[in-house]
């Protein structure tokens, strides 16, 4: 059994995805557009892009990272949950608290916490909240 967070983007999925795996040095995400798709299924998404991604993969360490763009009119913005990641060390994850960071908000700033060296939370440029933590202490 595996539990996969499934983000929506509002069509910057393709742009997303490409740039967390740059972030957290993985390949490149997998992606199939609605392009992609047989034409008696795309029949049944008149007025979707073909750019428009219908599902994109992106494996990091043990997990994976799932998302789509959101093709009806009722798109709404990440809130209520985070994606939260764990690196080794408390200069890796202030790399890619920073990176993440770029062009988004910090909901709050890196600092250690009685159960890990360093902790913060932010919402990136593309709307998805993040929770960024170092290895918990040994001992």
């Amino acid at each position: 059994m595996q539990i996969i967070p499934y983000l929506f983007f509002p069509g910057t999925c393709r742009e997303a995805m490409t740039r967390y795996a740059e972030i957290l040095g993985v390949e490149a995400p997998e992606i199939m557009a609605f392009a992609d798709l047989p034409e008696e299924d795309k029949a049944h998404m008149p007025g979707v892009a073909d750019d428009a991604v219908m599902n994109a993969s992106l494996n990091i360490g043990s997990g994976t990272l799932m998302g789509s763009d959101e093709v009806g009119p009722d798109f709404t913005p990440m809130a209520g949950s985070s994606v939260n990641i764990v690196l080794p060390t408390a200069d890796e994850a202030q790399r890619v608290f920073d990176a993440l960071s770029e062009g988004g908000e910090v909901r709050m700033p890196m600092m250690p916490m009685f159960w890990t060296p360093a902790f913060g939370t932010l919402s990136d440029k593309w709307g998805t909240r993040w929770m960024v933590m170092a290895e918990e202490y040994e001992g």
